[in-house]
């Protein structure tokens, strides 16, 4: 495009950009809250699913080219060159034009929620979707349903900053971004709108469901319209449930729960070993995507999302798998099965790799990719082994998916109404419900916490089930702290302690020395019969009529202690340290009037 022409583009753009932005802008003065909450869950669905679009339609064609190369070589050089480009690609991107930082992975938006009151940066509405159809479309083993949640959440976040909705809204509406996300990447909107629920949002209200559903319904409806089915997940097959399969469905979730255990844990390793690492550049992705290069040369379907190979799996020719591996000419039901086997174990160092050494992804895929795996394998292994009973290895790959994600995410509603969704029909629902749910209470057995909350669950980062506990975390306590106590020194003339208390509201007075460090306080009710008695004062020092404080608030320490510290203190007021020197005064009531606000602020309806 000309240089004229690109500048007249522009203007034309800003000029219909602005337009719209001064519609919406009338359009919230002329409708009801509720009513622009329900035109905006639209607008945030709208841009969603068009991320979305983007995102699944370069991933699946990339996929369809390596693939065809592929052909032609007989061997899997393509799958092996492409990731390490793409990781070395976002890194590049990273650096030169992110600012050379890039929040990854669904917990960021739990965190923002959590502790940002909603807020999103901007870069995430543009980020991840860059980043991530990189990494991931040039074949990097990870998925991208998580830097679609995000770019969703942030779609969210930033139209109620753009518009100056509160803080109520804009976790409402960044809800409905993942909803959206969620729904158009499977066409799946109950899933959608359970994901958004059940990990996201941890209090909300009725009439909060409805512009979620908004959301997920528009973003699954654009999506149906726009992408082919070949570019998302889906069975069209029929599946029927055989009671007499029960106990094997059971096990099924069973060992799902550990294997959730076993990628979780390893996936976590693989990353915290390579922030070890003192380059975090290109000699750290160089390496990470030579490892995986290695990994998609023998064990080709690690190649990117892996749907395509879940797909095979749960056809009548699983053996498919095989065509263009080292193990081609060995074709057997055997050597398929030590494949599937030795891939599923391999998938969660592979994702760890991928994101490690700076790629962009997340894991949603790769626990269906491992579910369905884990599924397949479970069910040829009985078969192969001539038991009485002959078990259906499709109905087992699809199950297994929601085992995993189950336990992995630790949101079995979503699980459960996500395959249902992508397999056309609910035949499968009590298998669905039996494997996700053993999954989810072997994998709690274990873990507290699902694995993208576990890190910030620890730091106190996150909400969780407990609600006095994510408000009482989500309040600054320490833009609370008083600093403006008058003070006192060791040596001070007594009267200093009858004119600070009778001039001001102070009920405690800090006694400090030259390099403030804290020697004691003087507490009114306790120095009150002392104080105000002229013959008991007139041979007493500061140092006599001290005492020293009940508990010490430390500037690190976590909410839920400082609320244990005024509970076993029985104190009003408590002195703050910070870095081993007097910093000032918290106040109960204070903290107890921000828990009334934030709670307020907090229960979306």
């Amino acid at each position: 495009m000309a240089p004229g022409k690109a500048s007249n583009f522009k203007i034309v753009f800003r000029s219909i950009f602005r337009r719209v932005e001064n519609l919406i802008f009338l359009l919230k003065e002329r409708l009801s809250e509720r009513n622009f909450i329900y035109f905006a869950s639209v607008a945030v669905a709208i841009t969603c699913a068009f991320a979305v679009i983007i995102l699944k339609s370069f991933a699946h064609n990339i996929f369809l080219w390596a693939n065809d190369i592929n052909g032609f070589l007989k061997l899997p050089y393509i799958n092996s060159l492409l990731p390490v480009a793409g990781i070395l690609l976002t890194v590049f991107v990273i650096r030169n034009f992110l600012g050379n930082s890039l929040e990854k992975g669904s917990s960021k938006i739990l965190y923002a929620v959590a502790r940002k009151g909603g807020i999103v940066p901007k870069k995430q509405m543009y980020a991840q979707i860059v980043t991530s159809s990189l990494t991931v479309g040039l074949g990097g083993s990870a998925g991208l349903e998580s830097p679609i949640v995000i770019t969703g959440a942030a779609f969210g976040s930033n139209f109620a900053q753009k518009y100056h909705l509160t803080q109520k809204d804009r976790i409402l509406l960044l809800a409905c971004g993942v909803a959206a996300g969620i729904g158009a990447a499977f066409n799946a909107p109950i899933a959608g709108v359970l994901f958004a629920i059940e990990v996201v949002l941890t209090d909300v209200s009725i009439s909060a469901f409805i512009p979620i559903i908004i959301s997920a319904a528009t973003g699954t409806l654009i999506s149906k319209v726009t992408l082919s089915h070949d570019t998302i997940l889906n069975f069209e097959q029929t599946l029927k449930f055989d009671y007499r399969n029960t106990p094997f469905y059971i096990l099924l979730g069973i060992l799902a729960g550990f294997a959730s255990l076993y990628h979780a844990r390893n996936f976590q390793k693989v990353e915290k070993f390579f922030g070890t690492f003192k380059n975090k550049g290109y000699r750290r992705a160089l390496f990470g995507a030579g490892i995986l290069a290695v990994m998609i040369f023998f064990f080709p379907t690690l190649f990117g999302e892996g749907y395509e190979s879940i797909k095979t799996l749960a056809s009548k020719n699983p053996e498919i798998l095989l065509d263009n591996t080292m193990l081609e000419r060995f074709k057997s039901e055997w050597v398929l099965l030590a494949f599937v086997g030795v891939t599923m174990l391999l998938k969660a160092f592979a994702t760890g790799i991928t994101l490690g050494s700076g790629g962009n992804g997340g894991n949603f895929a790769p626990s269906l990719f491992v579910g369905s795996y884990l599924g397949f394998f479970v069910a040829k292994t009985v078969n192969l082994l001539n038991f009485t009973h002959h078990l259906p290895i499709a109905n087992f790959t699809i199950v297994g998916m929601a085992g995993i994600l189950s336990g992995l995410f630790h949101a079995p509603l979503t699980a459960i109404f996500l395959i249902g969704e992508i397999t056309g029909g609910y035949d499968l629902m009590v298998p669905l419900m039996i494997v996700s749910s053993v999954s989810y209470a072997v994998s709690k057995q274990f873990e507290k916490h699902s694995m993208d909350v576990k890190a910030l669950a620890d730091k106190g980062d996150v909400f969780t089930s407990d609600k006095d506990k994510n408000i009482i975390q989500s309040i600054n306590f320490y833009n609370l702290v008083q600093q403006n106590y008058k003070t006192l020194s060791p040596e001070s003339p007594i009267e200093s302690v009858t004119e600070i208390f009778s001039t001001s509201e102070q009920k405690v007075i800090p006694v400090i020395d030259e390099h403030k460090n804290l020697i004691g306080i003087i507490d009114f009710e306790e120095v009150r019969a002392i104080i105000f008695n002229p013959l008991k004062i007139k041979f007493m020092t500061i140092g006599e009529i001290m005492t020293q404080p009940k508990e010490l608030i430390l500037f690190e320490d976590k909410p839920e202690k400082i609320v244990k510290l005024f509970e076993t203190s029985k104190a009003s007021t408590l002195p703050v340290i910070h870095k081993g020197k007097y910093f000032g005064f918290l106040s109960k009531i204070d903290v107890l009037e921000s828990y009334r606000q934030r709670l307020k602020e907090m229960i979306i309806d």
